[in-house]
C-alpha cells in the first residue's frame, strides 16, 4: 500500500511517530474464481488491491478509487470479507515511517475496463487461482491478509 500525499502531510507533523490508519483491500475475482492482483514498483512483490482510506472518503469509495488507480478497472463491491488489525499489518517504510494499518476487506467483481497497470504504484497486474496466491512473493501484510479471508 503506498502513501498517499495527505498522509506525507501528516508525517511533516508528526515526524515518524506510529500512525493508525484505515485502509481497504479489494479481492475482485473473475467467473473462473480467480483473483486479480497486482505487482507493486516499489517493491516487487505482488499484493492485492488497495491502500489508505483518505479524509471524508468512505470505505467503499476508497476501494473503488484504489481498483480505479491500480489496475484500470471498475467494480462492483461485494461482502466484506473481514476487517483486520495486528502486528502483521504494522508496515515501516524505507524512509523510517511506520504505519499499523486496519484494512476493511471487500470482495468484488469487475464491471468496466481492462486489467492494466498504472506504471506509479503498480508494474503489472495478473489473474491468480486463489490456491496458487500463497506461493507468490509478497510482502507479511499481504500474505496475512490473504490467509485470514482465503
Amino acid at each position: 500500500m503506498a502513501i498517499a500525499p495527505y498522509i506525507q502531510r501528516l508525517r511533516a507533523r508528526v515526524g515518524h511517530d506510529l500512525l493508525v490508519l484505515p485502509s481497504v483491500a479489494v479481492l475482485p475475482r473473475d467467473p473462473g474464481g480467480r483473483l486479480l492482483l497486482v505487482r507493486l514498483v516499489d517493491t516487487g512483490q505482488w499484493a492485492t488491491i488497495g491502500g489508505a482510506v483518505e479524509p471524508d472518503e468512505s470505505p467503499q469509495e476508497a476501494a473503488g478509487r484504489e481498483t480505479e488507480e491500480e489496475a484500470g478497472v471498475r467494480v462492483a463491491l461485494g461482502p466484506i470479507l473481514g476487517v483486520l488489525g495486528g502486528p502483521d499489518y504494522r508496515i515501516t517504510y524505507p524512509n523510517g515511517d511506520e504505519t499499523a494499518y486496519v484494512t476493511c476487506v471487500f470482495e468484488a467483481t469487475v464491471i468496466g475496463g481492462t486489467p492494466r497497470a498504472d506504471g506509479e504504484e503498480t508494474s503489472e497486474v495478473g489473474w491468480f487461482d486463489a490456491d496458487r496466491v500463497h506461493d507468490l512473493e509478497m510482502g507479511r501484510l499481504t500474505r496475512a491478509l490473504l490467509r485470514a479471508v482465503l
